[in-house]
């Protein structure tokens, strides 16, 4: 652990690897913050549920931060999709951009589905991957078309609703969050939690050949959790 995550955990009672070990549980899988507590229950830890979403507010995004940081550099190739959330009754769009790989690239919920919301998406995609992709892959929104012909005019872009199942299938664990969540309370919470959500993500959906190197070879599914969770600077004990 690094001296600027322990400094994370200063004032807690509980250990690093427990905050840790409930932060990835509650992010990582469809759980709700009850249903985590009566997990950490069941191995005779107290926790109340408050506890851990100010957990999860404190520390995911934190953890999703240093995961960005220390994950190989993103693809070339940029799958942009946008899909409806349901907020407090009204329409909002969560726009997200992943690479050829599946690594969720960024997200941005708007309360638009225009060329504006378009360029909002690039500009924040520029400014986070300080480069221009290859190609830029979406469906045949004109929104897309207008956008990249302003912010990068020099990309090559294929508008196909086939070729951009990889942005589609990223919308999967939204959806699942959501019905767990019963919707997201407010686009800034949907934006909160999803940015660190999608981070958290991707440190276990990476495929094996982009991990940093490790020196371990065929490491048993129950040890590459807290292995990768290791190797972003987060501890990763195992409880039960």
């Amino acid at each position: 652990m690094t001296t600027s995550t322990k400094s994370l955990y200063a004032g807690h009672r509980f250990p690093p690897e427990l905050i840790s070990y409930t932060v990835w549980l509650y992010f990582r899988f469809p759980l709700s913050l009850r249903m985590v507590e009566e997990m950490l229950a069941f191995r005779g830890i107290e926790v109340s549920h408050e506890t851990i979403r100010q957990w999860g507010l404190k520390f995911g995004q934190e953890f999703a931060n240093i995961i960005r940081r220390r994950l190989p550099r993103p693809g070339d190739k940029w799958h942009l999709d946008e899909v409806v959330l349901k907020i407090a009754g009204k329409t909002h769009y969560l726009w997200r951009a992943v690479d050829q790989n599946g690594v969720v690239l960024d997200v941005l919920v708007q309360s638009r589905r225009n060329k504006k919301a378009a360029k909002r998406l690039l500009r924040k995609l520029l400014k986070r991957q300080c480069r221009a992709p290859r190609v830029m892959i979406t469906d045949k929104l004109g929104s897309y078309a207008a956008a990249k012909k302003e912010i990068m005019p020099g990309v090559e872009h294929r508008q196909h609703k086939g070729l951009n199942n990889r942005a589609e299938n990223s919308h999967q664990p939204t959806r699942r969050r959501e019905r767990q969540m019963k919707r997201f309370k407010s686009a800034r919470h949907a934006q909160r939690f999803l940015s660190a959500h999608d981070q958290i993500n991707n440190l276990f959906l990476l495929p094996r050949r982009l991990m940093p190197a490790t020196g371990t070879v065929n490491l048993a599914p129950s040890a590459t959790r807290s292995h990768n969770l290791n190797r972003a600077g987060i501890p990763g004990g195992r409880f039960g």
